[in-house]
């Protein structure tokens, strides 16, 4: 049994089907195809059903589905209860039969739950503020493995019980870097401009003392479904946080509206409104952190990849509040970019329609098409090789920056696609981006 689509490509994922193998002869037979898209499909362990993902009907980029099960000889499909999120990760069948294991992200932590396929009931398996990765079980369904780390933590592999949830640790490959100092890491939450309720997470510099104010670093995460969770500040990653930390920045990571981890309406609260409400949930979480004595408001940065990217890109068209941007992989036209990209229902999907249905939409949110006056000094990165987001889409904002005599600096990263993915250009990304913000705000030894 397996799941598949019209074609590899990442556009087609909404075409997704799900077919069975006989082993002995080899014939195919598509069990399951609707306009929806299947995956993930588990059978149980007596052979009688099959658990898979159905997404809404039609697929959405904004990614929504259910847990639904089958007979395993075929028929009708039969949703489970819609989890939290709505967009819930399969992980396997109870050693009992009558419950599934999903994962999902909750705010800015991971939850294990157990669904009963039944009565529909919910159970949530573990509790705290940890961040789990790559959750499978045992062929008995006794026994969970999967990663796990916190802000001061970094990831380690464990196991757990299935009726006993309690993770012993089974590795210690990051031992060496566990016992490097992190700066403290903290939730915190606010009213946005329209009152929808927000949170991020605050890193503050090693050392922070209270009431003391000090340059912020304001970071997007992609997506937009992206969410930031309390993941390791220590991590690799193009912005490293437990650096910018170290040097005595703050850092802030705001999930915006169309993050996930809090419920399809949130989610889907970014449809036709990119750069509008989101731009304000993120606006407002730079002011809390001044108006609570944290961040000083004349050394301010701001920084994000892809669409954190088309976000950056875009508040340096609204304000000129931040000293200095740093622009990874960014959407900067949405034109353009619906043209050339790998992906090119995306953007139709979250603004109603194709760029000649929908013109002044597609303008009035694009970054190029409001660029006149723009003076924040940027440095822009970019893959060379990257067909998500064209490599084409940070030249139209770099030459437009140019004209204009604004300071920008544009690394083009050789055989890279969406992000770095050469440990010497990971490096050399997050060296620069250390660079750039030291150079702009006065910080740093």
């Amino acid at each position: 049994m397996f799941s598949h689509t019209k074609t590899p490509v990442a556009n087609d994922w909404t075409t997704g089907d799900v077919s069975v193998v006989d082993v002995a002869s080899g014939k195919e037979q598509v069990l399951l195809a609707s306009p929806a898209a299947e995956s993930d499909p588990i059978y149980s362990r007596d052979g009688k059903w099959i658990a898979l993902t159905i997404s809404d009907n039609p697929p959405r980029w904004g990614g929504s589905g259910a847990i639904n099960i089958l007979p395993a000889t075929g028929g009708t499909p039969k949703a489970l209860a819609a989890s939290f999120d709505e967009q819930p990760d399969l992980i396997g069948w109870a050693a009992d039969g009558k419950h599934l294991y999903y994962s999902e992200v909750r705010g800015t932590a991971t939850r294990i739950y157990a669904i009963d396929i039944d009565t529909n009931a919910i159970t949530e398996i573990n509790k705290g503020d940890s961040a789990y990765g790559l959750t499978t079980i045992n062929r008995t369904g006794t026994m969970f493995g999967f990663s796990m780390q916190t802000t001061d933590k970094p990831a380690e592999a464990y196991v757990s019980r299935g009726d006993a949830f309690a993770p012993v640790q089974i590795s210690h490959a990051n031992a060496d870097m566990a016992k490097l100092p992190v700066g403290k890491t903290e939730v915190i939450r606010w009213k946005s401009r329209d009152g929808m309720d927000i949170e991020g997470l605050l890193s503050y510099p090693l050392g922070y003392e209270a009431g003391k104010r000090v340059p912020l670093l304001l970071v997007i995460h992609g997506g937009p479904t992206g969410v930031f969770t309390q993941s390791f500040t220590g991590g690799p990653g193009v912005y490293p946080i437990a650096t910018f930390n170290a040097q005595g920045y703050g850092v802030l990571r705001v999930n915006p509206r169309g993050s996930s981890g809090y419920g399809k309406k949130f989610r889907m609260a970014n449809y036709k409104d990119w750069g509008g409400a989101d731009y304000q949930d993120l606006m407002t979480g730079v002011d809390k952190l001044i108006q609570d004595g944290v961040a000083d408001e004349n050394r301010l940065g701001v920084m994000g990849w892809s669409y954190g990217g088309f976000m950056t890109s875009w508040i340096i068209t609204q304000t000129k509040r931040f000293k200095a941007a740093s622009i990874g992989a960014p959407v900067t036209n949405l034109m353009s970019f619906t043209g050339t990209a790998d992906i090119p229902s995306f953007v139709p999907d979250y603004f109603g329609g194709q760029p000649w249905e929908n013109l002044d939409l597609y303008r009035a949110h694009s970054a190029m098409f409001n660029i006149k006056g723009a003076s924040t000094p940027s440095m822009i990165q970019h893959g060379e090789a990257d067909i998500r987001v064209p490599i084409s889409q940070s030249y139209e904002l770099y030459h437009a920056l140019k004209a204009q005599g604004v300071p920008v600096r544009m690394l083009v990263l050789p055989r890279q696609p969406h992000g770095p993915s050469e440990p010497k250009m990971l490096l050399k990304v997050m060296q620069s981006n250390l660079e750039w913000f030291n150079k702009y705000l006065g910080n740093g030894s």
